[in-house]
């Protein structure tokens, strides 16, 4: 038995589209275009503002970073940018800028992780939730007259072990290096793990408790349910705080300036203590923007990398 087709309709049995009129087509495309007009005349106000606070003020820096500081200024080619493999200094801050960034994941994200876990559906975690908080709402300058306090000689910190009779254990905290760069990392720590203990009992409380009771009869310990349930359930909380550790570990300035200026000699500068000491105390601004260049790019990478691995592409889960 064959299969006839009408001519008029065809397989579907739908009738042919009648091609468009030529100027029902024109109509149509000058439609789109005032639609693609209006839309970009909504976003030039933003991409102006955008080129005049952010674009223009880098690109400026970029050109002045390949010429030199003295008064008449010349091009110099990379020699600012070649000082950090030659200048002490600048490999130091480059140092201390890796310690500051990895310690700025580590303590605070853990801490913060402890500290909500330890306080979590308890009676008093509202308490432990404000005292955590409160250093977060305060300035990294009045942290680090608060730790100026603690750390130097005749401090909270030296006091105290002496009052213990441990004396021998009493020292210069923010003299010798790497030291003094690791308990300035621990009181950045002290702030910022407020918000990273918010954050995740924002997330434990997500956790359906259904879930881990349902594991619990399934025979899993404290451990199991932890590690195969709590954690993968707080993984979009953990990439929110690491990320942001991440940045403060790389632009730290407030509390080191304030503590040491830098010193003792440039010892604890970071990056973006080193920028600003090069550019505005030492007048060398080519070296200067060379180093602000470079902790862009180095606060770029480190952020694409980062959030390129950890959040799902399109399409995926």
């Amino acid at each position: 038995m064959s299969v006839t087709t009408d001519p008029v309709r065809g397989r579907s049995g739908l009738p042919p589209a009648r091609p468009e009129h030529p100027r029902a087509a024109g109509r149509r495309a000058a439609a789109l275009w005032r639609e693609r007009l209006m839309a970009g005349g909504f976003l030039l106000p933003a991409a102006i503002l955008v080129a005049v606070v952010l674009l223009a003020p880098f690109c400026y820096t970029l050109y002045r970073s390949f010429f030199s500081d003295y008064t008449r200024s010349t091009f110099n080619d990379l020699a600012n940018y070649g000082a950090f493999f030659t200048d002490p200094n600048l490999l130091r801050s480059l140092e201390n800028t890796l310690m500051w960034v990895g310690g700025a994941i580590l303590l605070p994200t853990g801490m913060g992780l402890l500290i909500a876990i330890l306080t979590d559906s308890t009676r008093w975690s509202r308490a432990a939730r404000l005292a955590v908080t409160i250093p977060y709402a305060i300035s990294g300058s009045a942290v680090a007259v608060v730790w100026n306090f603690i750390l130097t000689s005749d401090g909270a910190v030296n006091s105290a072990l002496r009052g213990l009779g441990l004396g021998g254990l009493a020292g210069n905290w923010l003299l010798d290096w790497p030291g003094n760069t690791l308990v300035m990392i621990v009181a950045s720590s002290w702030q910022a793990t407020g918000v990273a203990v918010i954050l995740f009992m924002v997330g434990l409380q997500g956790i359906p408790p259904e879930t881990l009771e349902a594991a619990a009869l399934d025979g899993a310990g404290p451990w199991a349910r932890f590690r195969h349930i709590v954690l993968p359930q707080l993984r979009p909380v953990s990439i929110i705080v690491i990320g942001m550790s991440l940045v403060n570990g790389l632009k730290a300035f407030d509390l080191i300036f304030v503590l040491t200026q830098g010193g003792p000699g440039r010892a604890t500068e970071t990056l973006a203590v080193s920028m600003y000491q090069e550019t505005f105390l030492f007048l060398r601004p080519g070296a200067g923007a060379a180093i602000a260049v470079l902790l862009t790019i180095i606060v770029l990478l480190a952020s694409w990398t980062y959030l390129r691995r950890q959040l799902p592409t399109r399409g995926k889960v």
